[in-house]
């Protein structure tokens, strides 16, 4: 039996583990350059887990320079931060129900299993997105059972900002399906 993480802990960044979580995009596309983890509690029961990551966009990787970070790399940067929070969380057996998964088990599932279901973005004010910090905080989790099994629905609250200033924040809803379905 995995003992259980402990109350709180604060888990450091992770080069080998976000290069691989990293892996799947293209290399002009990886924003994320380090991220620590942190717990206090467990999500289901009322606790947090959260991440914060320091970004770097050199270059917008779809359009010409907009000259402001914007939605689409909100959406990118929290999908590169909630992976490696994920992972981290499967390595440190820190969040049910990823604490049952093996890190194989992970990265099988990474892009086939983890899905968006609800995005909210919201812009305060300008921020030009060269170098800049993301947070993402796990504030609940749920099971319910899915079309094909069963799936955790996880909600999380997250925020970009330059210097200690923010400057957007959103919502974003995961599905995550706990019952693997074969391949069509």
């Amino acid at each position: 039996m995995t003992p259980a993480a402990p109350r709180s802990a604060e888990y450091g960044s992770d080069g080998q583990l976000l290069e691989r979580v990293l892996t799947p995009y293209k290399p002009h596309c990886r924003y994320l350059k380090s991220a620590t983890v942190t717990r206090q509690g467990e999500p289901r029961d009322g606790g947090r887990v959260s991440a914060r990551g320091e970004f770097g966009i050199p270059e917008s990787c779809y359009i010409d320079d907009t000259g402001h970070f914007n939605s689409v790399e909100f959406n990118l940067c929290f999908n590169q931060l909630v992976y490696y929070l994920l992972a981290k969380s499967v390595k440190e057996r820190a969040m049910w129900p990823f604490s049952t998964w093996t890190l194989d088990e992970f990265w099988a599932r990474q892009l086939p299993d983890i899905l968006i279901v609800d995005f909210r973005s919201t812009f305060r004010r300008a921020m030009r997105g060269r170098a800049f910090w993301g947070e993402i905080d796990v504030v609940g989790m749920d099971e319910r059972d899915g079309d094909d099994g069963s799936i955790a629905l996880v909600s999380t609250l997250c925020r970009y900002g330059e210097e200690e200033m923010p400057a957007c924040h959103g919502g974003v809803r995961l599905a995550v399906r706990m019952t693997r379905t074969r391949a069509a």
